[in-house]
């Protein structure tokens, strides 16, 4: 699936895998977000995935030509969640608007891990 943008003389389609590496590449700029995370379904554990594999922690679907998304993220230690939350959401939903040109409607966090930093 594909986000489409009509423009005047003609039309956009975004591929998804393009949105969800430039979200989760806007989220690991955010305070607080040490990196994405994927739980392991062999072992349970959570992982710090690498750059490179950021879209693995990210989801992107499109309804009614709206982006939805889910993150799973690793936050630092000792950060108020509910903060790191309300910047990751107001900067992805500011900055996927402007790149898409397309609405944000859902985004959904999900907290996979607590990792210090040094």
């Amino acid at each position: 699936m594909k986000g489409h943008l009509n423009k005047e003389g003609g039309s956009v389609a975004i591929d998804l895998d393009v949105i969800s590496k430039y979200a989760g590449l806007t989220a690991i700029e955010c305070f607080g977000i040490v990196g994405m995370g994927m739980i392991s379904v062999k072992d349970g554990l959570t992982r710090l995935l690498k750059r490179e594999s950021l879209t693995k922690g990210v989801e992107v679907t499109i309804e009614d030509n709206q982006i939805n998304i889910r993150f799973h993220v690793i936050i630092a230690y000792g950060v108020s969640i509910a903060t790191v939350a309300d910047n990751l959401m107001n900067n992805v939903k500011y900055k996927v608007e402007q790149f898409t040109g397309m609405e944000v409607g859902r985004i959904d966090i999900f907290v996979e891990g607590v990792r210090v930093i040094d």
